[in-house]
C-alpha cells in the first residue's frame, strides 16, 4: 500500500497547520519526538495541551529535561495535561470522538486570549486501540479526520497523534495514518546540508541523505559507533543517499569486520552502482556484511506502516 504522506517533518520543524503523525516503535522513539515537542512549545511560549493519564512530571522525555520547571508552566496553564476521563473517556471507559474533538477545540479557541501565541497538541491512542479488532477503527477514523480537517487549515494549532506500532495491527496502521498529512520523526544526529544523518528505530540503525565524502566519515563513525553498542543488527538505509566515496564504503567494511558474535551491518536499498563496487571488491563475503531490503520504498516510510 503506498503512503499519501504530503510531507515528512523532524520534530523541531513542525509548524502551525501540521496534523502530524508518530507511530513510534518503543519509548525511547516516543520520548525523543515529544519531549523535544513539548520542550519546543514550553521554550518558545506557545500552549501545550496533553491528553493523557501521565502525570506531568512524567510525560515522554521530560525526565532529561531538568531544566524545565514543569509545575511553573502547568500553573500558568501554559501546559495542560488534561485526563483522558476528562477528555475523551465515558462513565464506562469507551473512548468518545466527538468529546475529545470539542475538548481540543475549546484548547485552541482559548490559546490566544491566554497570551500564547500557538497551541501544541498531543494524544496517544494506544490505549483505545490496544486489543481491539478492524470493526472497532471506525470512530478512530473519523476522530482523525474530524480533527485534521480542523488543524490543517489553522495559523495557530499543530498537533501530533501517537500511537505505539505494537498496539494494532499493520492494517490499522495504514488505516490511521492516511488520514495525516504529515509524518513526524526524530531530528537529524547529523545535518550539515551536505549529509544528513536520521536515527531510524524500526528497524534499528540510521538512514543517510545527500553525500557522504571523506570530510564527514569521522561523524558517520561516531553516529554508527553510536547506534551499534545495544543491538546485533544496525541497518542502514542508503535510499536517499546520492553519493558514497570508497572511503565510506571501506569505513562500513571495518565496521562489519569488527563485530563479531553474529552481529551484522545491514545494507538497505543500496544503489546499484554501489553494490557493484561492493561485490567486485569481494566485500559482500564479509560475514558482518549483509545485503537488505533491496528496492527503495515509494514514500518516506515505505510499504510498511
Amino acid at each position: 500500500m503506498d503512503t499519501t504522506w504530503f510531507a515528512k517533518r523532524p520534530v523541531t520543524e513542525v509548524r502551525p497547520g501540521d496534523h502530524g503523525w508518530l507511530a513510534y516503535s518503543g519509548a525511547e522513539e516516543r520520548d525523543r519526538v515529544i519531549g523535544t515537542f513539548i520542550e519546543a512549545g514550553l521554550r518558545h511560549g506557545e500552549k501545550v495541551v496533553y491528553v493523557t493519564d501521565t502525570p506531568p512530571d512524567r510525560l515522554p522525555g521530560m525526565s532529561m529535561r531538568t531544566s524545565l520547571d514543569l509545575c511553573d508552566y502547568t500553573g500558568s496553564g501554559q501546559l495542560r495535561v488534561i485526563p483522558t476521563e476528562e477528555a475523551c473517556r465515558g462513565r464506562d471507559g469507551a473512548f468518545e470522538p466527538d468529546r475529545l474533538l470539542d475538548t481540543l477545540g475549546r484548547e485552541v479557541d482559548g490559546t490566544f486570549g491566554q497570551g500564547f501565541r500557538a497551541a501544541r497538541l498531543t494524544i496517544d491512542h494506544s490505549w483505545v486501540l490496544a486489543g481491539r479488532d478492524g470493526a472497532d477503527l471506525g470512530p478512530m477514523l473519523g476522530c482523525e479526520q474530524g480533527f485534521g480537517d480542523a488543524v490543517s487549515p489553522s495559523t495557530m494549532a499543530m498537533a501530533i497523534c501517537q500511537v505505539s506500532r505494537r498496539a494494532c495491527s499493520p492494517g490499522q496502521l495504514a488505516a490511521l495514518r492516511a488520514t495525516h498529512e504529515v509524518l513526524i520523526e526524530v531530528d537529524p544526529e547529523f545535518d550539515d546540508g551536505v549529509l544528513r544523518i536520521v536515527r531510524t528505530f524500526q528497524p534499528h540503525g540510521l538512514r543517510l541523505a545527500g553525500e557522504l565524502d571523506a570530510v564527514r566519515h569521522a561523524r558517520f563513525t561516531e553516529e554508527l559507533d553510536r547506534v551499534a553498542r545495544s543491538h546485533r543488527q544496525i541497518h542502514l538505509d542508503f535510499a536517499e543517499l546520492g553519493f558514497i566515496d570508497l572511503g565510506g564504503l571501506t569505513l562500513l567494511a571495518e565496521h562489519a569486520t569488527r563485530l563479531g558474535g553474529g552481529r551484522a551491518l545491514v545494507l538497505d536499498y543500496l544503489p546499484p552502482d554501489v553494490e557493484s563496487v561492493i561485490e567486485m571488491v569481494g566485500w559482500h563475503r564479509l560475514p558482518g556484511l549483509v545485503r537488505g531490503r533491496g528496492r527503495a520504498p515509494h514514500g518516506p516510510e515505505g510499504g510498511a506502516p
